[in-house]
């Protein structure tokens, strides 16, 4: 063994988790290395080449306005952009754009190359070392010791990562990138819980060989909406999406192989996500449906490439072809790539502070699929937690311990350290209780200023975030004294709108709040309107009808604040505490809660134990 450099911060992995934790630390200081088994594969999209989607796009607005990255590398690179939920309300509205998995990595690589304190290294790293209970370091398979202060493992799908097809099996990463073979007994002798857990990916498919004239079209949005509110990047729409749909003849192919399928055969040990199923589990949990839906989606613009999103199988290659060709529009499709599932460790996230450090291992913390997570978006945004606390520990700052009354990164956070999971996390919009003030449109008033005091927002972007708040302000100002009288045209316009008109002058706000009316609708009949941009705009409605919704939901959230703003003891033996049941002892002793509110949501904690801390903690406060 031989020692080289020193690092403050060294992440394990460049996936979407390890690019936004190795981009924090070393933007607020720190001398952080991030290393890669393949320098090819930073930021890499081994499935769908797309970023957002349902409460994904509220993640990557959130990740953008703490001053992550994901959110401008998708606005430089996407070739299709569409605003999903439109016609729901507000709280579910979410941004989903098809992006160039080609540029979106050479765009993520030539970010992290320019950033200064970051170090990039290809080099598999096999054990965390440690003295006591504190990180000391890395050492890699060429016999390498990096000492560092913090050590952050960000390995996605890598870690002891096995990929199925049919009856084969074999040690592999993504895209036949090598595994990561040797970490996984380091961190068992550290004394983490590691799990196994599953993913699986689609085929992909040659462009030649499908019909699209068959399929239905998928255009994107008339009106691009970028992830970041300050985008320098052109918006454009440069492809088209397609939809097809499986038959009964596709499902029959489909369940006569099943004990092919290493699933159904008992060759995976892990567990699979519930909300990103195979096809061949559809079949047969849903086998009343008689058909499910496929996306055909490209990979990019250089390449002739296919994604099947909704079609992801760990059946044999012939088997594939098989089903595949009897799908409207692929009927003679040509696979390039087969569809797989691949099987890897992962920690217990219950092993975590809500900061995403061990408990167990000072220094040493964990993000992305690593904590049992799916999906690039929510990779990413544990990615930059992780980053920003390592570098305010080392700092000696205070760390960033995200709520989930303010974002849906912290719902996402406090779901994985507080009630853990048993199979891979996915977030979605009814995972959270104050949805309709975390809101993808409003994620620059709550994070941004965040990102600000920690010195990942510059100043000349937040003087750029406070100029439209102003605006957005005075805006809301002018509307609310402003009278609007009765004319014809406007009394012929809100008839022609489905709603009454008016015969007395009335505030502008009081129209507005009716659901038939929009802003533009009154807008060009006032004069004295400014000229705002679509986003404020929609903001700025959005804030007006549901001032009532708001309202009541911001109130629910002071009074969550009331219980998260008591404090619990680090070093308390709940077992000491009367009146407490003896399970409530020890799931308490187990997850340590920061705070009451914390502590109410640990699963086996019910209400009259929480009343017993609350009693407790007011008689310790006054003595």
């Amino acid at each position: 063994m031989y020692t080289l450099e020193h690092y403050d911060v060294i992440v394990i992995g460049a996936g979407h988790a390890g690019c936004e934790a190795a981009l924090a630390s070393a933007r607020l200081g720190c001398k952080t290395a991030v290393f890669t088994l393949s320098l090819d594969a930073i930021a890499n999209m081994p499935c769908n080449p797309c970023i957002g989607g349902s409460a994904k796009g509220q993640l990557v607005m959130e990740l953008d306005s703490l001053g992550g990255e994901m959110g401008r590398a998708a606005d430089a690179t996407f070739i299709q952009s569409r605003m999903l939920n439109r016609g729901k309300g507000p709280a579910v509205h979410s941004l989903r754009v098809q992006s160039d998995r080609v540029k979106y990595h050479t765009y993520m690589k030539s970010v992290l190359e320019q950033t200064q304190n970051l170090s990039i290294k290809q080099a598999e790293v096999t054990e965390i070392c440690a003295e006591g209970d504190s990180v000391t370091g890395v050492k890699t398979k060429l016999g390498a010791f990096y000492p560092a202060d913090c050590v952050i493992i960000t390995t996605g799908t890598y870690l002891g990562g096995k990929i199925h097809i049919g009856e084969l099996n074999y040690k592999s990463g993504p895209d036949n990138v090598c595994a990561a073979d040797m970490l996984t007994g380091s961190l068992k002798k550290l004394g983490l819980g590691i799990r196994r857990f599953k993913t699986g990916t689609p085929a992909r498919v040659h462009r030649r060989s499908i019909d699209f004239s068959v399929m239905e079209e998928q255009q994107g949005d008339d009106y691009i909406t970028p992830f970041c509110f300050d985008n320098q990047f052109k918006l454009e729409n440069k492809v088209k999406c397609y939809v097809t749909y499986t038959n009964s003849e596709t499902h029959r192919i489909i369940l006569e192989n099943l004990h092919r399928s290493p699933l159904y055969a008992g060759r995976i040990e892990g567990v699979g996500p519930r909300y990103c199923p195979s096809i061949e589990d559809k079949i047969v949990r849903f086998s009343d449906k008689s058909r499910h839906q496929l996306f055909v989606e490209p990979m990019g613009l250089d390449t002739d490439e296919y994604y099947l999103q909704g079609m992801s199988s760990s059946l044999p290659e012939d088997v594939q072809i098989q089903f595949l060709r009897t799908i409207k529009g692929l009927e003679n499709v040509e696979i390039m790539r087969p569809a797989y599932a691949i099987e890897y460790d992962c920690c217990d996230p219950l092993e975590l502070y809500p900061t995403l450090e061990f408990k167990k291992l000072s220094g040493l913390f964990g993000a992305g699929q690593f904590n049992c997570t799916s999906g690039y978006e929510e990779a990413a945004v544990q990615g930059l937690i992780a980053g920003l606390n390592a570098a305010m520990k080392i700092k000696g700052g205070e760390q960033y311990i995200p709520d989930r009354t303010t974002s849906y990164i912290g719902t996402l956070i406090d779901d994985l350290v507080t009630k853990g999971c048993v199979e891979p996390y996915r977030m979605m919009t009814g995972r959270s209780e104050y949805r309709l003030i975390l809101r993808q449109d409003n994620a620059n008033e709550r994070l941004l200023p965040i990102g600000r005091r920690y010195g990942l927002v510059s100043e000349e972007r937040y003087s750029r975030f406070l100029k439209r708040k102003k605006m957005l302000e005075a805006e809301t100002e002018r509307i609310k004294k402003a009278t609007v009288y009765p004319t014809e045209e406007l009394n012929a316009m809100l008839t022609q709108k489905g709603t009454s008109p008016i015969n007395q002058g009335v505030k502008f706000i009081e129209l507005l709040k009716r659901p038939q009316i929009s802003y533009a609708d009154l807008a060009v009949l006032d004069g004295n309107a400014p000229a705002l941009s679509h986003d404020l705009i929609e903001k700025l409605e959005i804030n007006i009808k549901y001032e009532g919704y708001i309202k009541t939901q911001s109130e629910k959230i002071r009074q969550m604040k009331k219980l998260e703003d008591k404090k619990l003891p680090a070093d308390i033996d709940y077992k000491t505490i009367k009146g407490l049941r003896l399970e409530a002892q020890e799931k308490l002793n187990k997850h340590k809660p920061l705070n009451i509110g914390q502590a109410g949501r640990i699963s086996g904690v019910n209400p009259a134990d929480i009343s017993v801390l609350l009693i407790w903690l007011s008689g310790k406060n006054d003595g």
